[in-house]
């Protein structure tokens, strides 16, 4: 027999952030964990055992993209794609703070007490890596939008030194990193998604 045991709480769902109340309670949160994993990252016990986000993974995954999806997108659509692309190109390569690599509304759980909720577990640590923060950031905002993320930006604790700029950058990318992972799954479902607004 296996022992699992289970993280309680469940991811949040958009609409609950209407209120603001529960939009700034949940943004905090956020912004708490992230300046927590930020702190993290200068920790030379974490930083002996993570690795790190390799340099150059943007151009190879620009290459990536280009060689395996061009051939599936109108021409419109590799037109767009070179655009998003192109912005990964002045990425500089950071890696000064924990980056968990997924954390998209469906990885974090809440649990509701008193009409409000509170950060119960995140889930899926699997592409955890030292990193740029701006790629949890970038999921944040992909998940809840950008007035939420202006929300979570406000509160949390580090140099924005060109972070808005490559936050949009790698949020441009998260079609095509769908669908690059799905097609090399063989997930047409996915593919199919990710390349909708290529085709």
């Amino acid at each position: 027999f296996l022992v699992l045991s289970r993280i309680p709480g469940e991811p949040l769902e958009t609409d609950a952030l209407n209120d603001a109340q529960v939009a700034d309670t949940v943004a905090a949160q956020y912004a708490a964990l992230l300046s927590a994993l930020a702190r993290a990252g200068s920790d030379e016990t974490v930083r002996a055992v993570l690795p790190r986000a390799p340099e150059g993974r943007w151009r190879r995954f620009a290459e990536n993209v280009r060689a395996e999806l061009f051939q599936l997108m109108s021409d419109r659509g590799r037109l767009r794609a070179e655009r998003e692309l192109a912005a990964l190109d002045n990425l500089p390569h950071i890696t000064r703070a924990v980056v968990h690599g997924d954390l998209g509304a469906e990885n974090v759980l809440w649990e509701w007490t008193q009409g409000l909720p509170h950060l119960s577990g995140v889930l899926d640590w699997d592409d955890v890596a030292l990193g740029d923060p701006a790629e949890d950031l970038a999921a944040i905002g992909a998940s809840y939008g950008r007035e939420f993320l202006e929300r979570v930006l406000a509160l949390g604790n580090w140099s924005h030194h060109g972070l808005p700029t490559r936050i949009a950058a790698i949020r441009g990318t998260f079609a095509l990193q769908q669908a690059l992972y799905a097609i090399r799954d063989g997930d047409e479902e996915e593919l199919a998604d990710g390349l909708a607004d290529y085709r």
